[in-house]
Formats: C-alpha cells, sequence, structure tokens
C-alpha cells in the first residue's frame, strides 16, 4: 500500500530516499511540507539530482512553484537534463511562467541536444499530441539487421539513453515510420535478417503501427489508448516521418487532467485559480458562479411569487416545495453527468444522441412514477388530503421528465454550438428544475386544490 511508503519524519526521508518512488518521495514532501516548509526545501535542496526533475513534477502546482523560486539555477539544470524531452520540457515552460531570465540561464546550460528537443516541443500548442510526445526511442532502419539494432538498444539501455522500451519503430531511408515491432517478437528473430526481411515475411497488417499525427488533438490520443489498449504510440510529421512517442503515463495524466476539469466546471469552479494562494482571486472567480446561481434563484422565487395566494391557502404546499426541487434537481445532475462523461469519452456524438437523450428520459420518467407513488402517499398520510398526494404525484412526475430530457439535452446543445458541456451545464438546468418544479407543483394545487 501506498500509506507503508508515506514518510512524514525528514531524516528518516532522507536516509530512505534511494529506495523511494519519486511520487513516494513527492507524495511524503507534501505531509512534510505542511508541519515544516524549512524541512520541506531543506529536502528538496538534498534530493539527488537523478530523482529531483521526476520529485518535482509528481509535486502539486503550488508546491512545484515554490520549489522551482527556491532551488538553484545549478540544480535545475542539473534534474532537467537527465529528464526525458517532454518532462524538460514542461519543467522549461513552467519556469518560464514565474521566471523568464531563470528558465533561460537554465535551457542555456543544457547540452545542444536537449535544446534542439526542447524548442521543437515548445512550438506546439498545449493540446496537441507533439507537446506530450517525447523524442527519445527506439527506432531502426528497414536495410539494419536484428542483431545491430539490439546491440545499440544494449548500449543505450547501460547508458541510461532509453527507458521504458517496447517496441522498435522501423522506418525507410527518407526517416518515414513503416512499421512497429515489439520486443517480444524482436528476441526471436534471426539476428542476421534486416527489418526488410522480416516486414515481407509476415503478413500485410502485422507490424502494421499505431501512430497519430504531431498536430493531433491529445484529447483523440488518449481515445486510442483507451480503444486499443496501448502502452506507446508514434507521433508523425510531414509525410508520416517519425518524429516522437507518447507513453501510457503521459496519456494517464491526459485523463486525469480531464477528469478533474470536468469535476470543477460541472461545481462552476475553475481549476486554475483553486491552487491560488491569493484568495481574494479565488473568491471572486466563484463569485461570477454564485452571481448566476443568485439570478436563477431570483427567478424561482419570481415563480413562487406568483402563487402566493394558493400558498397562504395550503401552509402544506411551502413545506412539500423543497422536496418536489431536491428530487427535480438531484435526477437531472444524474443525467448532466452521465451525459458530461459519455461526450468526452466520445461514446455519443451529436449524430446518434437521440437514443441516449430518449434512455435517460425513460429512466427519469420510471423514477418519477415511483417516487410520485411513494410520496403522493406520505403526502396524503402527512396532511390527510388525498389531492394534495395527487398534486405532488403529478408534480414528481413532470419534473423528474424535465429533468431528465434537459439533464440530456442541454449539454448536447452546448456541444453543438462549440461550448463545453460541463460549463455552464448546471447552472441552465438548475433553472430548469427549479422553475418547472415550482411552477408544475403550485399550478396543480391552484387548479385542482382551490
Amino acid at each position: 500500500m501506498q500509506n507503508e511508503n508515506i514518510i512524514k519524519d525528514p531524516n528518516e526521508l532522507l536516509e530512505k530516499i534511494d529506495n523511494l518512488h519519486p511520487s513516494d518521495i513527492a507524495y511524503s514532501l507534501r505531509k512534510i511540507e505542511n508541519e515544516s516548509i524549512e524541512d520541506f526545501f531543506y529536502i528538496l535542496k538534498t534530493i539527488p539530482d537523478e530523482l529531483l526533475g521526476e520529485v518535482l513534477l509528481e509535486l502539486p502546482d503550488n508546491l512545484r512553484d515554490a520549489a522551482y523560486e527556491e532551488l538553484s539555477i545549478q540544480r535545475l539544470t542539473d534534474a532537467v537534463d537527465l529528464l526525458e524531452s517532454d518532462d524538460a520540457t514542461d519543467i522549461i515552460q513552467e519556469i518560464e511562467e514565474i521566471d523568464k531570465q531563470k528558465a533561460k540561464e537554465i535551457y542555456e546550460g543544457l547540452e545542444e541536444e536537449d535544446k534542439k528537443d526542447i524548442e521543437w516541443l515548445k512550438r506546439y500548442e498545449e493540446d496537441e499530441a507533439g507537446a506530450y510526445m517525447q523524442t527519445e526511442l527506439f527506432s531502426a532502419k528497414l536495410s539494419e539487421t536484428i542483431g545491430e539494432s539490439v546491440y545499440r538498444l544494449k548500449n543505450a539501455k547501460a547508458n541510461d539513453e532509453l527507458v521504458n522500451i517496447h517496441q522498435v519503430f522501423v522506418v525507410n531511408d527518407e526517416k518515414s515510420l513503416i512499421a512497429s515491432i515489439s520486443l517480444e517478437d524482436l528476441i526471436i528473430f534471426d539476428f542476421d535478417k534486416t527489418y526488410e526481411d522480416i516486414i515481407n515475411e509476415a503478413d500485410e497488417f502485422k507490424y502494421k503501427p499505431f501512430k497519430v499525427s504531431d498536430n493531433t488533438h491529445i484529447d483523440e490520443v488518449a481515445k486510442h489508448f483507451e480503444q486499443y489498449d496501448l502502452n506507446v504510440v508514434a507521433v508523425v510529421g510531414y509525410q508520416d516521418m517519425l518524429m516522437g512517442r507518447i507513453t501510457s503515463d503521459d496519456i494517464l495524466d491526459v485523463i486525469e487532467q480531464n477528469a478533474t476539469e470536468q469535476m470543477y466546471q460541472l461545481a462552476g469552479v475553475h481549476e486554475d485559480f483553486e491552487h491560488e494562494d491569493n484568495l481574494i482571486t479565488t473568491a471572486k472567480k466563484r463569485a461570477i458562479w454564485l452571481f448566476l446561481n443568485l439570478g436563477t434563484a431570483i427567478l424561482a422565487s419570481l415563480v413562487i411569487g406568483l402563487f402566493d395566494q394558493t400558498i397562504q391557502a395550503y401552509v402544506a404546499l411551502a413545506i412539500l416545495m423543497p422536496i418536489v426541487a431536491s428530487m427535480g434537481g438531484n435526477a437531472g445532475t444524474q443525467t448532466l453527468a452521465v451525459m458530461v462523461r459519455q461526450l468526452a469519452l466520445g461514446d455519443i456524438e451529436l449524430e446518434n444522441a437521440k437514443s441516449a437523450v430518449r434512455k435517460e428520459v425513460f429512466i427519469s420518467l420510471v423514477n418519477g412514477v415511483l417516487f410520485a407513488i411513494i410520496m403522493g402517499f406520505i403526502a396524503w398520510l402527512w396532511f390527510d388530503e388525498k389531492l394534495l398526494g395527487l398534486v405532488i404525484a403529478l408534480s414528481m412526475v413532470i419534473n423528474l421528465f424535465s429533468a431528465g430530457f434537459f439533464g440530456a439535452s442541454i449539454p448536447l446543445l452546448l456541444k453543438k454550438f462549440n461550448i463545453d458541456p460541463a460549463v455552464g451545464s448546471t447552472v441552465l438546468l438548475t433553472t430548469v428544475t427549479d422553475i418547472v418544479g415550482f411552477f408544475s407543483f403550485l399550478m396543480l394545487a391552484k387548479v385542482i386544490l382551490l
């Protein structure tokens, strides 16, 4: 279990640091920082260079920024120098946001080859596959023998130039990607044969590589990993020229990040500001959504105000109203969460959305009828009024139907207008379920009871 590797004592952590995974070190540092920022910085400055870069990447944003400011240029340069190209680029870009001069000096301290890789990766947008690829990979030319390439791989591994290798990418003389062969297959081949021999002897699609263009959206890449259960995918540029590779650990980070963003957006919270030390800035960002919620609450109150005489005649209505609104809100939130997630995963497209909407409406109707019966009997027994039970039962069916319909439709409507379905859906849905719930309940009461 992870907790067994979490060390809260600074001295003990330093003693065992060489035997711990970077993520365990980072998590231990988080615990230590809660008790003493001085101990946190002391350990950070003592971590070996070969671990420091990976530990920094595992720290939360606020602690990582503090580490960048505290650590010397030389320490950060040494740490970045030992990282793979994609991780090195991430750290350089993060330091640039805090201190451009410091980032420049770190960059200037790197080897020329590393500089070229970083400059190449920095030109990509943050949501493009190229921004997530690493240039370090194991490739071989068609004319090369298996034995020659394996010898190169052994040397590269011995010199710590390559890690996490799963296959060899085979390219032609123009460096265009031709095939991808797993190391499992590689070791059983005749080492005197060339890759061209192996590919020509195999079935046409046996060694067909999984590849994505360097400008492919990273969410599309993540779908490839999930759909085909991949460990790595090749990244290609113009005319299928092999540029780099994306590994599953980077995609897991992407999936986690997307899930976190959706969770925050559904709650009307901006992730970028939740880690800010400036509490006023965070409060202002949350206040925008609270202001919108205030507007929807006023709308719901105006609806209630239209039936003030009905409520005065039947005080029990005021007691039962929150039940109708709450049930509709919860049912709508369930539908909304399912639809937003399925849209994000690509399980639902606008073209085939009708069946998904029908499904959610049917589920909401079934639950509406079930809880209408339950709440109808409760209201009847509670206030000794059969018609009151009928009113809340009918209102429950209407509101849960609207919750299912609008909970499924609102994300699709936002998607159609190229708006992130996770943003704003909750506010719109709350408005609909509150207004429909209160209006249907009070209008039915006015018609049936008065």
